[in-house]
């Protein structure tokens, strides 16, 4: 098998694991995600429209 597949099977059964065993700290994991995603989407809006405007 190539290691790439078993790294993915690996990462999917502990994230069911994680679930199955505490759905809390799951959905937790799950916020910080989109927040993190969120947050980073924000700064590059920001980064774009400071480049739009020159620079200034």
């Amino acid at each position: 098998m190539q290691p790439k597949k078993i790294a993915l099977y690996v990462v999917i059964v502990f994230v069911l694991y994680l679930i199955i065993t505490d759905p809390a700290k799951a959905a937790d994991y799950v916020q910080i995600g989109f927040e993190g995603i969120s947050n980073a989407a924000s700064s590059i809006g920001d980064f774009m429209t400071w480049v739009i405007n020159g620079g200034h």
